[in-house]
């Protein structure tokens, strides 16, 4: 599901989960597992990529239609920690986004400290609403500290899609680059912020992301409830499958 490589003094951790590297439980954990054993072994920076047209897709919505509360109350908890763990990554972090990042894989981008995207046909986004799901308390505070506010308020209300130089006009990402180019661009800014002092970097982004910890952490176990409530409703439950109906014909 994973694959990892060296990159120079970086690592590099391939989404390589069927055809659109979807969030599933078994993802989602093995890909905290990777985040969480390269911090073990203080890897000098962390580059993530995806496969083939796709970085990812996002939430596996059948999944998540065929689970059941069960399921659900798995997946959700899993969701926020990969994200906390690649957010709160002590050593700098680079997506390398070379295809499709929707939803889900645009949260994962924006966990990043920098976002490279590959020029071409595809698109990056946050569309949870239009297929009917709350935002968890995680992200909303991820997206708030990323993005400037007026760029928030559409990709969250909005639900719009970019294609990779509207991306960089609305700094959703920092660089459009072309496909052949990406992972070495991603490698080359890897090693520069590596070539702070590693302390000096822990330091400042965990001083700089703090206010999200203490905001996660002030409503974590009311919120998260309630999250789980509205995802777990039946008007959730009923726009996800109408969503997957009209979209992936399933």
């Amino acid at each position: 599901m994973i694959e990892r490589e060296a990159l120079g003094s970086a690592r590099l951790l391939r989404l390589a989960h069927g055809k659109a590297s979807a969030f599933d439980l078994e993802f989602l954990r093995a890909l905290t597992r990777e985040i969480e054993a390269a911090e073990a072994d203080r890897v000098a920076a962390l580059v993530l990529t995806g496969t083939g047209g796709i970085f990812s897709a996002g939430v596996d919505l059948v999944r998540l239609r065929d689970g059941g509360s069960e399921y659900l109350r798995e997946f959700l908890p899993t969701l926020d920690q990969c994200f906390e763990r690649l957010f709160f990554f002590p050593a700098p972090t680079v997506a390398a986004v070379n295809g499709h990042a929707i939803a889900g894989g645009g949260v994962l981008t924006l966990c990043c400290d920098r976002r490279l995207m590959s020029r071409g046909s595809v698109r990056i986004g946050l569309p949870e609403l239009k297929v009917g799901v709350p935002f968890p308390t995680l992200v909303i505070e991820i997206i708030r500290a990323t993005l400037a506010p007026a760029v928030a308020q559409e990709v969250v209300l909005h639900g719009a899609t970019y294609d990779p130089e509207a991306a960089l006009a609305c700094g959703f990402v920092d660089e459009v680059v072309e496909p052949g180019r990406l992972v070495t661009r991603a490698a080359a800014v890897a090693a520069e912020l590596a070539s702070f002092p590693a302390t000096s970097y822990r330091l400042t982004k965990e001083r700089l992301r703090r206010p999200v910890r203490e905001a996660i952490r002030r409503s974590e176990a009311a919120d998260a409830m309630l999250t789980l409530a509205a995802w777990d409703s039946a008007e959730v439950r009923d726009a996800v499958r109408a969503y997957v109906a009209r979209t992936l014909k399933r």
